[in-house]
């Protein structure tokens, strides 16, 4: 695996998702010679996206990805390797038999209570209707039905976390709900975010062109295993921090998604994203790709139906779980990999964090940032450059 060039010294990167790629891309400017391996047979990770060759569509083939941030040096970066388009994620939701708009704004509560309430009308009928005699919030459901009272819990958010998690809100924490934002006014964009865009190309172009150096060799659809190590620098682990040290200390908690395929002719639900909260339906949301380009016109659509469920061995990891059990062990992980030496472990799925896509590029930026530095000052490298806990 080891190539065969004068560099200032090897590096492996395990997965060709965003961490590696940019951690590998900014060693690689450094002088150093950046080894990628893959286990799938492409890059960009869970952001991989293709084109349909029947429709010409792009799908976000493991759920939908919308770039958006506050951090400059981030948006830059990325503008660098791919031509961004404008996009505001507009979300839809059918709960009940009617259709509301997403995140909860004064649009949602109106259409919900039949009203037509100002902002300072809502809020004040909002508070009304919450739950103040929580005094200790403990819970998602203690936040939601503190804040937000009966009914938009029961309609928008007690169904949701049973499907997407597989718990009963009262089992999730508040910070859990803190995510999501309840507004006074219309504003229906659900992010706030300064920047927001889609690679105009995808965001497997995006990866790609960041993996285009001659610094870096790419290897998909390999494995690697400990004896692959031998011969290199350091190594990066972009992979789940559980599963390279073989489960020694047990399974870590993941939810993992699986996806259900259809073509339509014209227009199949009208937005790119409709979630659903109520449990009697089996599905979370359901994404129909082309509302991602709205700037193309396509005669067919493809929509996904995405399920949700405990995440197996063998199944693609997507959100880490991190309740009390999951973080107990994690924090014996983290002293475990500590005793690891040449081996960092990096990304979403090695430190075991949520991170939105900007998040991390951002950790990968400042990783490699460290790194070159303690390597300037023969200091030595740490497992984690940011702490998982």
């Amino acid at each position: 695996m080891l190539a065969e060039t004068d560099a200032r010294g090897r590096i492996l990167g395990i997965g060709a998702g965003f961490t590696c790629a940019v951690i590998g891309r900014e060693l690689a400017e450094a002088g150093y010679h950046v080894d990628i391996v893959e286990s799938r047979p492409y890059v960009a990770g869970n952001c991989y996206t293709e084109v349909d060759e029947r429709t010409g569509i792009t799908l976000h083939k493991h759920g939908p990805h919308i770039f958006h941030t506050d951090n400059e040096e981030v948006w830059g970066y990325v503008n660098r390797f791919a031509a961004f388009r404008p996009y505001q994620t507009q979300v839809k939701a059918t709960t009940g038999g009617r259709v509301f708009s997403l995140p909860i704004n004064l649009l949602t509560i109106n259409q919900f209570f039949n009203t037509t309430f100002s902002p300072a009308e809502a809020e004040a009928f909002i508070a009304e209707r919450s739950n103040r005699s929580i005094d200790e919030v403990r819970s998602f459901e203690d936040q939601a039905l503190r804040f937000l009272g009966p009914e938009l819990y029961e309609a928008f958010f007690k169904g949701y976390p049973i499907k997407q998690w597989g718990m009963h809100p009262s089992e999730l924490p508040a910070s859990v709900l803190k995510r999501l934002p309840v507004r006074f006014n219309y504003n229906d964009n659900y992010f706030n975010h300064r920047h927001q865009g889609i690679p105009a190309e995808g965001y497997t172009v995006l990866v790609k062109r960041i993996l285009d150096h001659p610094g870096i060799s790419v290897t998909l659809g390999r494995r690697v295993t400990p004896g692959d190590l031998e011969g290199y620098d350091h190594v990066f682990c972009s992979g789940p921090i559980d599963a390279w040290l073989d489960y020694e200390l047990g399974q870590l908690g993941y939810r993992t998604l699986d996806f259900e395929a259809s073509y339509h002719k014209g227009d199949f639900q009208g937005c790119a994203v409709m979630s659903y909260p109520d449990v009697s339906v089996p599905f979370t949301r359901i994404t129909e790709h082309k509302h991602f380009t709205p700037w193309d016109i396509f005669e067919e659509t493809v929509v996904f139906h995405e399920y949700s469920r405990f995440c197996q061995k063998e199944d693609i990891p997507y959100y880490p779980i991190r309740l009390v059990n999951e973080t107990n062990m994690l924090r014996k992980y983290v002293d475990y990999a500590k005793t690891q030496s040449g081996i960092s472990f990096v990304g979403r799925l090695g430190s075991y964090k949520y991170m939105d896509m900007d998040v991390t590029i951002a950790e990968a930026l400042d990783a490699a940032k460290a790194f070159l530095d303690l390597r300037e000052r023969g200091q030595p490298i740490p497992a984690f450059f940011s702490s998982p806990l």
